[in-house]
């Protein structure tokens, strides 16, 4: 039997399951795996280099000839502030000391927007890939025309109805509705103005309603029955991530998998303190310890985390996976140890409007 939607014709291919970016998380392997099975797989190049990237890209070529999507985080650049940065390493200081570790000498904004690397827009008109998606807010529309004109759709994530409109104001071909429930980085445009964190039903719907171009949605899917649950409020696709961590082609580290398949995983919350950016992952001290009400105002994303990642690598060198960062939705619990592709040929099975013919 064949499926065919708007979101399948856009971007050639079978099923409207797309493999969440997770920047860290996400391989060539998983991308990989995920687009042979008949979905869209997707790698996460925010936190690499541009010469990583194109080696990312170009070995996730090397195990697939069917389409993947490629996603960029198109946030505002940082702000230094070095009275902001050192308050925040003095506040971190006791939990580095717990570990006998200094801390940092300074901080670093490590991974640069998108919306000011004109090298890595460059990189992606060489490479071509299916599918380019934005995380963080949008960068140029020239830049996006300037994409879509070397042949590659682009996707926008939205966790407002208002977002959704500036997505597809700008001329992009889908949008991603993100709710509350994911896991990893909230999309939010401009967190200093607040998130209402709109759940992924309402968020779908509301969206839904009112787009002209295809809606997939995002946050807590897991299995077949959230899918459908997508496609009754009106999404053209969903977009499940946690799903895939416990997959042998994930790089979830051995600490992660383990927390992920005990108690642990009922327990989410978002929270800013790891990089300075709203994100949801397993419970653990940086939720407990250090977001407090009289912890000092965070420097700015993605300064932030790179005194998160110091820390967590000093807790992780004292035997403690209390400090990292390991993102999940909400749907955690629901995360099933079986291959990326034995994943997808699941879901289709168990889905009932993806045994239809369209």
């Amino acid at each position: 039997m064949s499926f065919a939607n708007s979101l399948t014709r856009l971007t050639h291919i079978r099923y409207p399951i797309v493999q969440a970016p997770m920047a860290g998380v996400s391989t060539p392997a998983l991308a990989a795996a995920v687009s042979n099975a008949g979905a869209l797989g997707s790698l996460g190049i925010g936190a690499s280099s541009v010469e990583q990237a194109r080696e990312m890209i170009a070995a996730t070529q090397s195990l697939t000839h069917k389409p993947f999507n490629v996603n960029v985080f198109c946030h505002r650049e940082a702000t230094r502030d070095p009275a902001r940065e050192a308050r925040w390493i003095g506040y971190l200081k006791p939990f580095f000391e717990e570990f006998e570790a200094s801390v940092p000498p300074g901080l670093s904004a490590a991974y640069p927007s998108f919306n000011d690397n004109h090298q890595a827009l460059e990189m992606l008109l060489e490479e071509r890939p299916a599918v380019v998606s934005f995380h963080f807010g949008l960068p140029p529309v020239e830049w996006i025309q300037a994409l879509q004109a070397a042949g590659i759709v682009t996707f926008g994530c939205a966790t407002t109805p208002e977002e959704a409109s500036m997505v597809e104001t700008a001329g992009v071909d889908a949008v991603v509705a993100q709710g509350a429930e994911a896991g990893g980085h909230r999309g939010v445009f401009a967190p200093e103005k607040g998130d209402p964190q709109i759940g992924s039903l309402a968020l779908t719907r509301l969206i839904s309603a009112a787009s002209g171009i295809p809606v997939i949605a995002a946050g807590g899917i897991m299995d077949a029955r959230g899918i459908e649950a997508a496609f009754d409020l009106g999404a053209a696709g969903a977009q499940l991530g946690t799903a895939f961590i416990l997959s042998p082609e994930s790089a979830a580290g051995a600490a992660y998998r383990r927390a992920l398949q005990s108690e642990r995983s009922y327990h989410t919350q978002i929270t800013s303190v790891i990089s300075g950016r709203p994100a949801r992952g397993l419970i653990n001290r940086m939720h407990t310890d250090i977001d407090r009400p009289e912890a000092p105002t965070l420097p700015d994303y993605p300064i932030a985390y790179s005194a998160g990642k110091a820390l967590a690598a000093a807790a992780t060198a004292g035997n403690s996976p209390e400090f990292s960062a390991h993102w999940a939705g909400q749907g955690a619990p629901l995360a099933r140890e079986i291959s990326a592709g034995e994943l997808i040929e699941s879901l289709v099975k168990d889905c009932r409007f993806l045994s239809l013919p369209q």
